[in-house]
C-alpha cells in the first residue's frame, strides 16, 4: 500500500524530522528544509483535524525555527520535552550531564572533526565528518554514560547520544495518543533511524503502522526511499484526498 492509500481521516500521523521529512546535513545546523515541505505538513494538518506532530531528537525550538511559521505539536529531544496539541509543554526530569559533556568535549578538542550539540537533558556526539572514529566515540561515551545515573546511551546515524533514560519517542507518542486531537485514531510513525524503531514498534502494536525512510534492517512495515520520496507521498496524498468531488 502507498501512504495515500493508508492516510485517511481518522490517522494521527507522527514524524521524525532529519533523514525523513528533511536530507541529513554534514552538521545538523545546515538542514534545508524545502518551502513546499511546509506548505505540505499545513494541509495534511488542516485534513487530519489538527493530529500531526514531530517526533524528534531535536529540541522543540529548533523544529519550530524550521518550519516556521507552521507551529505543530512536538516531541523534542527524544520525548524529553514535549508540547502538546494545546500548547502545553511538558518536562521530564533530567540529570547531570558532567561526565559525558567532559569526554565529548575532550574527543572535540582532539579530533576537530567531530560536532558536539548540547540539549536540554540530552548531548550529542556527531562523528559524520569522520566515520573512522566511531568506535572511538562509541567506546569513550559508552564509558561516561556508564558512570552517569539516569542516563542512556542513544546510537544513531553517525551520531552518540546521552539522554535522559525515562526519554523516549514512543512514549512521546504514547502520550499524544492519550490527549485530544490524536485519541481514538489509528497511529502512523514515519522515522529513518535506529531511534525510530521504538516508535514504529509503538505504533504497530496499537494497531497502526511504521513506515521507515531509506534502507537499513526495521521493524516498519512500509519504507519508502528517501525524504525526496516522502514528499512526493505527502504532495500526492494531499492532491488526493483534498480533490473535490464531480459535480452531478
Amino acid at each position: 500500500m502507498t501512504f495515500v492509500e493508508i492516510l485517511c481521516p481518522n490517522c494521527a500521523l507522527f514524524l521524525d524530522f532529519d533523514g525523513t521529512m528533511v536530507d541529513i546535513a554534514p552538521k545538523p545546523e545546515q538542514v534545508h528544509v524545502p518551502q513546499p515541505l511546509i506548505s505540505s505538513l499545513t494541509q495534511l494538518q488542516a485534513y487530519l483535524g489538527g493530529a500531526i506532530a514531530v517526533v524528534s531528537g531535536r529540541p522543540i525550538e529548533q523544529i519550530d525555527d524550521y518550519l516556521y511559521p507552521l507551529r505543530l505539536p512536538v516531541a523534542g529531544v527524544h520525548g524529553a520535552e514535549r508540547r502538546s496539541a494545546d500548547g502545553e509543554v511538558i518536562l521530564i526530569a533530567t540529570h547531570p550531564l558532567d561526565r559525558v559533556e567532559s569526554v565529548a568535549r575532550c574527543l572535540a578538542a582532539e579530533h576537530p572533526e567531530l560536532v558536539v550539540e548540547h540539549k536540554r537533558g540530552s548531548l550529542a556526539l556527531h562523528y559524520r565528518l569522520a566515520p573512522h572514529l566511531e568506535p572511538l566515540c562509541r567506546e569513550q561515551m559508552e564509558a561516561a554514560v556508564n558512570d552517569s545515573p539516569g542516563l542512556t546511551l542513544l546510537h544513531g546515524k553517525m551520531v552518540v547520544e546521552a539522554k535522559p533514560t525515562g526519554a523516549g519517542k514512543g512514549h512521546a507518542i504514547e502520550a499524544f495518543l492519550g490527549e485530544p486531537p490524536f485519541t481514538g485514531r489509528t497511529p502512523l510513525f514515519i522515522g529513518d533511524d535506529v531511534t525510530d524503531e521504538v516508535g514504529f514498534s509503538t505504533v504497530q502494536r496499537l494497531g497502526g503502522l511504521g513506515i521507515k525512510v531509506g534502507e537499513g534492517a526495521t521493524v516498519a512495515r512500509q519504507r519508502l526511499r528517501d525524504p525526496a520520496a516522502l514528499r512526493q507521498e505527502f504532495e500526492a496524498a494531499i492532491a488526493a484526498k483534498t480533490r473535490k468531488a464531480p459535480q452531478l
